[in-house]
């Protein structure tokens, strides 16, 4: 095991310019950012034939967003690599800027290396994209007791950015600018595996990393048993290192009871973990213990990433077919049903978790039951694990795509473009187009904001209707590698979709109204058809909240009236069964 408060590797003594605040304080602490701006050129002058530093960004405050481009294959570009067949490896240290161990593990790792001290050879075989620190702003937010519930470094960053953004609530939305710009250094390397590193929240216990890997449970099904494979890989690995490696994040399902057990789970696409198997592409989410001091979760992080790159050096080739192969099935997907969610089912086991005597007495402070652990008496918790994962949501792809309208095109076209979507406008309007439009009954708009956004949840069903098409609208196929990806983002209850996140909260407003005076004579005049009075006598005997609410039964007959607004409650987005070239005009 390599003992990270103990031993100097000679290249780092012959080349101390290239080691950190961290490692020099064996550490206790970590550098400020502007210690990333110099080592980052400093690496490009110290190895000009294996690495090239480059800003792929600007923060809201100005700093560059940096990123360090490591092979020996020669190809430090893109198109290169391309060209090559080189698997890319992009490794994302500090989205959450507290939990920063994989800044100074990577910095490490990579100098290590690059000097030929760990995973010898696997840079000539791949390009390592390393990124130090994504949320830079958030990372300048410096000082003691950020992160509370954590065991060094000395002061760290926030977990959020300077504009109060999670980055890792982001990924689909992609409101932050750190999030476009890492979204525009994903298209540019397309890499086939990327690497998050966090500390984790949460319960006191021996274990001391917990990594998931996806496509696993979701995404596409050839895909998920390299995932299975790869996963096994790092989990033994780390094993014979001396970690205590978990396959799930230990979040105890009710907190602070450590009796209620844990659950496997799908991240939603806000995330990392989710995002990246929409493209088709592996992730891996790599969370050291918390209350591990910060040099056991920096040589755990470290030992994490060349056992990556060692990896990747062997099975990455094999890694880029299968992706080429899932591109080309996701293209096939029209018409198909997808999971678009995941829940872990009732089905659990016991297992035997690694943890720490502990007490749950009453709280006078909370009135709660409060645990209290004792590190001093390892204990092994006897807890149940539910590690089925079934779906929670799901729904049947388009047979050949969606169709955008022109008056939302212009918001929702630039971020198909951030995704690598691709679309086509429409250049000629076209009259009542059969189209299957989906109209809202019941809409849920949340009470408080949740990164900025008022998110909705919404029921109803696609049915056929016809609709005129404007021109500059866009037609977006369901055959393209990024087929999972596009209808995580448009169909309407998909956990992450466009909609989810409040984009179109406007289209469930009633904007014109009847006065209630007027609406007494509507009624009363419709009430003279027999069927609307039968079927008025039935909503009352058997809705007993209708019954009791003038405005809802009033709203019964102005729903009925010719000065109803028919785009209330209608998703504007359409689905189409027919590409929209050869859909036949009425």
């Amino acid at each position: 095991m390599w003992l990270v408060a103990l031993v100097v590797p000679a290249a780092a003594r012959e080349n101390a310019a290239l080691t950190t605040v961290g490692e020099r304080s064996r550490f206790v602490e970590t550098g400020r950012y502007a210690e990333v701006e110099a080592l980052c050129p400093a690496f490009a002058q110290a190895y000009p034939q294996a690495v090239r530093c480059t800003r792929f960004g600007t923060t809201p405050e100005g700093r560059p967003l940096l990123a360090l481009v490591a092979s020996r294959s020669g190809a430090l570009d893109a198109q290169a690599a391309r060209a090559r067949r080189l698997p890319v490896l992009l490794v994302q240290g500090g989205i959450h800027a507290g939990e920063i161990e994989g800044k100074d593990a990577g910095l490490l790792a990579l100098r290590q290396m690059l000097d030929g001290e760990a995973a010898p050879g696997a840079l000539d075989r791949l390009v390592l994209v390393f990124v130090p620190v994504f949320n830079v702003d958030g990372h300048e937010r410096f000082a003691r007791w950020n992160r509370p519930n954590q065991r060094g470094p000395r002061e760290m960053g926030k977990r959020a950015t300077a504009q109060n953004y999670n980055l890792n609530r982001d990924y689909m939305k992609a409101d932050a600018p750190e999030m476009r710009a890492m979204l525009g250094l994903v298209a540019q390397w397309d890499p086939i595996l990327m690497a998050d590193l966090h500390a984790t929240d949460g319960a006191q216990f021996q274990h001391d990393v917990a990594v998931q890997i996806e496509p696993l449970h979701a995404g596409d099904a050839q895909l998920a048993q390299l995932g299975r494979s790869l996963s096994d890989r790092l989990l033994a690995r780390l094993g014979e290192q001396g970690s205590l490696p978990l396959p799930y994040y230990p979040s105890l399902l009710r907190r602070d009871d450590p009796a209620s057990g844990f659950a496997a789970n799908v991240y939603e696409p806000r995330f990392s973990t989710g995002y990246f198997p929409l493209r088709n592409r592996f992730a891996v989410l790599v969370e050291t213990h918390s209350w591990k001091d910060y040099a056991t979760r920096v040589r755990i992080t470290r030992n994490f990433i060349v056992d990556l790159a060692s990896d990747a050096a062997v099975h990455g080739p094999a890694w880029l077919q299968a992706a080429q192969a899932a591109d080309a099935r996701a293209a096939t997907l029209g018409g198909q049903p997808l999971a678009l969610d995941w829940k872990a089912s009732d089905t659990s086991h016991p297992v035997d978790f690694l943890g720490y005597a502990y007490k749950r007495t009453p709280s006078p402070v909370s009135g709660a039951l409060a645990t209290r652990y004792d590190e001093s008496r390892p204990q092994v918790w006897r807890v149940p694990l539910y590690d089925e994962v079934v779906p929670a949501v799901s729904a049947t792809a388009p047979r050949a795509g969606y169709l955008v309208p022109a008056a939302q095109a212009v918001r929702i076209a630039p971020l198909l473009d951030l995704h690598g979507i691709a679309y086509q406008p429409v250049a000629t309007a076209q009259a009542q187009r059969p189209v299957q439009v989906f109209r809202a009954t019941r809409v849920e708009l949340a009470a408080a904001s949740f990164e900025g956004r008022q998110r909705a949840e919404v029921d109803g069903q696609w049915q056929d209707e016809r609709q005129d098409v404007a021109a500059g609208s866009l037609f977006v196929p369901i055959a393209q590698p990024r087929a999972r990806l596009l209808v995580a983002l448009l169909e309407p209850q998909a956990p992450d979709s466009l909609l989810a996140w409040g984009e179109f909260n406007t289209m469930f407003e009633p904007k014109e109204y009847m006065e209630a005076y007027v609406a007494e004579e509507v009624a009363i005049q419709q009430l003279r058809d027999p069927a609307v009075a039968a079927e008025f006598a039935k909503k009352l005997g058997e809705d007993a909240d209708f019954a009791r609410d003038p405005r809802a039964r009033l709203a019964f007959f102005a729903r009925r009236h010719a000065s109803w607004d028919p785009s209330l409650n209608l998703y504007p987005v359409y689905r189409l069964d027919e590409p929209l070239s050869r859909v036949p005009a009425r």
